[in-house]
């Protein structure tokens, strides 16, 4: 089944409120417009221009649905700590963030935690991508994947689960490696996330159950300490253009500096890079989507359906 029919599938299936976007900007109500127009320069994305139509219409009445589910959550705590006769153990609210490569996951997650934070409720959001728990450059080397960099192998999930089960927990002062988009690799230092009221887990797979061997198999899937999860949808070919739009915007400005990895693309003419971005997106990025990332669409609890210059077109929410 092509992502298109897939899509479609979902679409008609019971059990979820379809939003065009202006049924959606009248879910935002009277939630205040927190962010200036400076800051949104700041949150946006290469090629991905951040309107204040986008916001007030698309990501302040999710904010006020998230902050809805945040303060509820946050009452049943209260409520089982109660019950149980404990003292209160203060586990953030988790959202994950899913979708392609180039699909503008890392935009969303940013204008998330800004807005997010602005609630007088849970001011303290951490961010996360799961860039951070790939395996080092040195191990996809040794296990031939360095061309399957971002498929589910590729990622050290039992370190991530770990990660999770930690700072669910409770768990102060927990490590967070960190990775390098100009060298292209994890690095050696970690930084320390202590007790968020929410944190936001942005990466292309954290929707996805476990295909790899049945015997490396964790007891638990990342998916398992999601409390709410967001899925950033557009059509192939409209993902696939912003890939190439970003990789030329790449080979003019970051991949100039000697120190990146992909500095030899800097050296490319235009008609080289442009079919050099249209290689890695057939041989890595495509595949990665139609048989990893696209099939996790359905598990979401909330879908943006992008259309052209990265505007949400349409919002789909699954119903409780």
């Amino acid at each position: 089944m092509s992502i298109t029919e897939l899509a479609a599938q979902e679409r008609t299936a019971a059990g979820h409120f379809d939003f065009s976007r202006a049924e959606w900007a009248a879910l935002r109500q009277s939630t205040p417009m927190t962010l200036t127009a400076e800051e949104l320069t700041d949150l946006q994305g290469l090629n991905e221009a951040l309107s204040v139509e986008e916001i007030e219409e698309v990501y302040l009445p999710l904010s006020r649905l998230l902050n809805l589910y945040v303060v509820a959550t946050q009452g049943l705590h209260h409520v089982a700590n109660d019950f149980l006769g404990r003292e209160p153990v203060k586990s953030p609210y988790v959202i994950g963030i899913a979708g392609s490569v180039a699909v503008g996951k890392s935009t969303t997650a940013r204008v998330l935690r800004a807005l997010l934070s602005r609630w007088e409720n849970h001011l303290q959001v951490a961010l996360v991508t799961t860039d951070g728990f790939l395996y080092p450059n040195a191990v996809l080397r040794e296990r031939n994947l360095m061309d399957r960099k971002g498929f589910p192998e590729s990622y050290d999930v039992r370190r991530l689960i770990r990660f999770l089960d930690e700072i669910t927990s409770g768990h102060s002062d927990v490590e967070v490696p960190k990775y390098s988009h100009l060298v292209y690799d994890v690095l050696p230092d970690v930084e320390r996330i202590s007790t968020p009221d929410i944190l936001i887990v942005e990466g292309l797979n954290v929707l996805q159950s476990w295909t790899g061997r049945t015997e490396d198999a964790p007891s638990r899937f990342v998916a398992d300490f999601l409390d709410f999860t967001i899925y950033l949808d557009a059509d192939h070919d409209l993902i696939r253009q912003w890939y190439v739009d970003r990789f030329l915007t790449l080979r003019r400005t970051a991949f100039r500096d000697p120190a990146s990895y992909f500095h030899k693309y800097s050296r490319l003419s235009l008609r080289e890079a442009r079919k050099t971005a249209l290689d890695i997106w057939d041989r890595i990025n495509s595949p990665n989507l139609a048989h990893n990332i696209a099939p996790t669409r359905s598990r979401a609890h909330l879908v943006l359906q992008k259309g052209p210059d990265h505007r949400v077109d349409r919002v789909r929410l699954r119903k409780l």
